[in-house]
């Protein structure tokens, strides 16, 4: 398969919500309003989801991308969006949330990539591997030194964790993949890992 990865800008806000309107969440429904807007809404302290919610959540995303707030790639299959990935610097987060639990006195040469969605018929054929290795592309243009995720080690626990898949999990991406691309843990939360990568 060949991937074209492209920056997310104002001219690709209609191939974004496509996506989320109709592939991303597939096989998870609950999160169909996500929109991927979650780690920059200080108004969604839950990070909540839900079809009642979808209207509200697309039209704050719109925004965050015209105004160029939101930041990360996308990557295309056959002219089609197949997955995405959430990426800027760390300190343009405005809704940092498992971020704000790793103290960096370095915080200022890090880039982050907080999110992987890829479309369920093309997971596992290295999209989300082609998408992070742009990802430490794009920081190294930016003058950024570091490259720095959050994979999920732990599953949570509660009444409902059950019900979510293991991919759904895995949202921030995989500690194996970070691992082959030549990240190492640097710190271990109770359900999260902090991995980097010296640029």
């Amino acid at each position: 398969m060949t991937l074209d990865i492209r920056e997310l800008a104002p001219a690709l806000l209609e191939d974004y919500l496509a996506f989320f309107d109709r592939d991303a969440f597939v096989d998870f429904p609950w999160w169909s309003a996500c929109y991927c807007r979650f780690w920059d809404d200080p108004t969604d302290p839950e990070g909540e989801s839900g079809p009642e919610r979808r209207e509200r959540y697309r039209v704050l995303v719109t925004d965050l991308i015209q105004s160029g707030r939101h930041r990360g790639l996308l990557a295309y299959a056959d002219g089609k969006v197949v997955g995405w990935c959430n990426a800027k610097a760390r300190l343009a987060y405005t809704m940092p949330r498992r971020i704000a639990q790793t103290p960096a006195n370095d915080a200022d040469r890090v880039g982050s990539t907080v999110c992987f969605i890829v479309a369920k018929d093309h997971r596992g054929k290295g999209v989300a591997s082609a998408l992070l290795d742009a990802a430490c592309e794009s920081f190294r243009r930016d003058g950024l030194s570091i490259a720095e995720g959050y994979p999920t080690t732990a599953l949570p626990s509660g009444p409902y964790a059950d019900q979510i898949p293991w991919t759904a999990h895995n949202h921030t991406g995989p500690l194996e993949m970070y691992l082959r691309a030549g990240f190492a843990v640097s710190a271990q939360f109770e359900r999260f890992a902090v991995v980097r990568k010296q640029l």
